[in-house]
């Protein structure tokens, strides 16, 4: 008898913590990777946290491809990340490379290159000589994530 009284108790724990984990994941986009992290945070069993994850994937709370689509659309817009910071974000977030081509090819080619003409309008740097200053360009366009060609093709007017 106390085995089940056990059992109730886990299983509601168990209901509990996806309730909440389901609300985690209600608020915004969130990776896998985000949220073992929120329940490992949590000090939830291993063996929990798979349950919780695929229970949250069959809901669709959890959704890869949705959450790469969103994060490098944000990232871009909001931050004025470039492709190659994006990438390395969405790689630490254990993200499969072909989500992460897949949503890097989804970003609007236009508002890319808008995206890295403003960020390189908007670095001063104070240096008489061109060729170093358009250096300082690329390499403060190579911080932000931008490609090194296409920022020299900008900062050139080819494009």
């Amino acid at each position: 008898m106390y085995n089940t009284n056990e059992q109730l108790t886990m299983t509601s724990q168990h209901i509990f913590i996806l309730e909440k984990a389901r609300k985690y994941c209600a608020y915004q986009e969130r990776s896998i990777f985000d949220v073992k992290m929120k329940l490992i945070s949590w000090k939830i069993d291993e063996a929990i946290i798979s349950d919780i994850i695929l229970q949250l994937k069959d809901e669709n709370f959890i959704n890869e491809e949705r959450y790469t689509l969103a994060f490098a659309s944000g990232k871009l817009r909001t931050n004025s990340w470039g492709r190659n910071k994006i990438a390395y974000a969405l790689q630490k977030k254990q993200i499969p490379e072909l989500t992460i081509q897949i949503a890097l090819n989804s970003l609007d080619e236009e508002e890319y290159i808008n995206t890295l003409k403003k960020v390189l309008a908007s670095k001063i740097i104070k240096d008489d000589n061109e060729f170093r200053r358009n250096n300082k360009l690329v390499k403060y366009a190579q911080q932000k994530g931008f490609q090194p060609e296409l920022s020299w093709k900008v900062i050139k007017g080819e494009l």
